[in-house]
Order: C-alpha cells, then structure tokens, then sequence
C-alpha cells in the first residue's frame, strides 16, 4: 500500500541555531517544502534584519541540492516598533509576527505580558496584511495548565480579534475541543495549526510507566474527547486546520532533568506519522489537503509543486539523534512508525 501526496508544507517548526540547528534542518527539508520558523532563540529574532540573517544560516546548513524554502518571522515584544512590521511586510521572505505571552513556554521570556502595549503594533499588522502567529495559552498561575488554552481563547484571543477584526490570526498547535469549535465558529480571519503529537495521544502518553519527559510540551496533551476533537478538524472539510508539527528540539540532557524543557521532536518523521493518525481516521485521502493545500492558502502562498510518496512499511525510530554537542531523543524513540517516505522522496 502506498498514498502519493503533493509536496506539504510545516506551518510551525524549530530549528534552534548553530550546530544543533544543522543537525536536525535535514529532518523538516527531506519532506517539506517549506517552513514557518519560529524565533524564539536567544536572543530572540525581534527583527527583520535578524530575521533574514537567521534565514542565511539556515539555507547554508541544508544538504547540498535539497529544495527547501523558511518562512520567516518576528518575536512580537512591547518594544516592536509599528515601522518594523512595514519593514516585515515589504520582505517576501517573511510571513508573520510570533506572539508568546510572557513565559508561556520556552524562551517566553521576552514575551509580551499586556496586549495594551502592543496594539499600535498590532494595527500595523492588520493595515499590512502580515499574520499574526499566537501561542494559545494564559500564564496565570491561578489556571490550571489543562485549561490554559480554553481560558486563552476566551479571555484573550476573542476581545483580540473583535478588537482587530481584518486581523489575520493562527492558533498554533491547537489541542482542546473549546478551541476547535471556536475556530469553527469563527470567520475566515482565523485558522489553527495541530501537531501529530496531539493528533496520536492523549495525556496518558505523559505517565505512561512512569514520568515521560520526551512527551512533554506546551500546551501538555489533552484529554482522549480532546484529541477526537482534533482528528475530526484535521480530517474535516474545514480547510482553517492545518499542519504544524511544532517540531522543537531540545538535548537529551535539557529534558531528563528535574525540570525539563517543553517539546517534542517530531521533524524525523513528523509526515509519517499525520499518516498514523489519519490512517487511524479512516481518512487516509484527506492527508493531502490538510498537508499541502490548507496552510498554502491560508497564508497566500503558492501550491508547491512535485509530489512525496508514502510506503506503508514499518521501521524502527532511532533511539537518539546527534544536536550539536549532544543528541535528542526523537517522538517514538526505539519503536516503530507504520509509515515511510519513499527513497525517490529523501
């Protein structure tokens, strides 16, 4: 058995910087097309000018002869100047502007705490087109973390978009049924991208024998009702959900610790495994949509064109993969995958 899909797209990645950078760019550029970057490095990519400087570095570490275009954006701090944002939207190589509410996730830190602060900044974005990118969760100690995203979307996202309603806006990594009936019932101005982590489990997979580090992220996997929610949107006709793996890098060491990183790297065979699940679905002749075509339009990008092929062939996920000075533990380390890209694809 075999599906062939057109050339996808990954509307949400890390590639973090340096050495560690190079060793997993390969991962996303042998399946995907084309890649929303986030830029929460240290320090933070606040501007265009560090924007496209990050872009070099990471077209020179591709293989040689791979085709593989990053999409670039902006870390939204309340020091961003409105004329950044023009800046932003005259450079093609540029696609959206990153909200993280302050110490929301890894390297928040600079992120904005009062959207007040920001609003002449946002205005910018909604007068020039220019996306903006949010990291769906409160960070008030008082919510428990199972319900940071659905007290977001309503306390936040929704006074926000009926403040900017021309706004184009993406909740990443979507994760609860309140934020997919949300976007559902919203206009075309909003969309979500949803991980395959958060696609194929459920909070178990955290506990699961034990306390698993490598399944932990922001936002934390849901309940099962939760991530039947997402595999209906994924699945679904609604062409606003789409693909991001959120792919997020982090050393062995930075996760196995008494307080470990949130992310889960997912780039080695994050196609195989939207597969999985939509196989799982019943779905398996919607994958191309939701991988190809969705996110293209949303942002006004072109189709790709080519073609990938997926072979139902199972194999063995390797137990760590090298990142930088160290190595990575990758999703669904030293068990299987039911799916394989096809040799002509790498």
């Amino acid at each position: 058995m075999e599906i062939t899909l057109p050339r996808p797209d990954d509307f949400h990645l890390h590639l973090r910087d340096g050495a560690a950078m190079a060793d997993v760019v390969a991962h996303s550029a042998r399946q995907f097309a084309r890649a929303v970057v986030m830029p929460n490095l240290k320090p933070p990519v606040r501007t265009v000018a560090e924007a496209l400087a990050y872009r070099k570095r990471i077209l020179a570490a591709l293989p040689g002869g791979v085709d593989f275009t990053p999409l670039m954006t902006l870390y939204l701090t309340e020091s961003t100047a409105p004329g950044e944002i023009e800046r932003a939207a005259d450079e093609v190589a540029m696609i959206g502007v990153k909200l993280y509410p302050a110490g929301a996730t890894t390297n928040a830190d600079s992120g904005v705490a009062d959207l007040r602060r920001v609003r002449p900044v946002l205005e910018a974005m909604q007068a020039h087109d220019l996306p903006l990118l949010v990291h769906g969760e409160v960070t008030d100690p008082d919510v428990d973390i199972f319900d940071r995203e659905a007290v977001f979307v309503d306390r936040v996202l929704d006074p926000l978009r009926r403040d900017f309603p021309a706004l184009r806006i993406v909740l990443e990594h979507v994760t609860t049924r309140h934020a997919v009936e949300y976007v559902r019932a919203s206009d075309g101005h909003l969309a979500a991208t949803i991980t395959p982590q958060h696609l194929l489990y459920n909070r178990n997979a955290l506990f699961a024998g034990g306390l698993r580090p490598h399944y932990y992220c922001l936002p934390v996997l849901k309940l099962e009702s939760d991530r039947q929610a997402l595999l209906e949107a994924a699945t679904g006709g609604d062409e606003r959900f789409f693909l991001g793996t959120d792919s997020a890098p982090h050393a062995r060491g930075a996760k196995e610790t008494a307080c470990g990183c949130a992310g889960i790297f997912s780039a080695h065979a994050a196609l195989e495994l939207y597969a999985e699940a939509f196989e799982q679905a019943g779905a398996l002749d919607r994958l191309g949509e939701f991988a190809g075509r969705r996110g293209a339009a949303f942002y006004g990008l072109p189709e790709n064109s080519g073609t990938v092929r997926l072979l139902k062939a199972d194999w063995q996920v390797p137990a760590s993969y090298p990142f930088g000075k160290g190595e990575l533990v990758p999703l669904r380390d030293r068990e299987s995958v039911g799916w394989k890209l096809a040799p002509e694809s790498l």
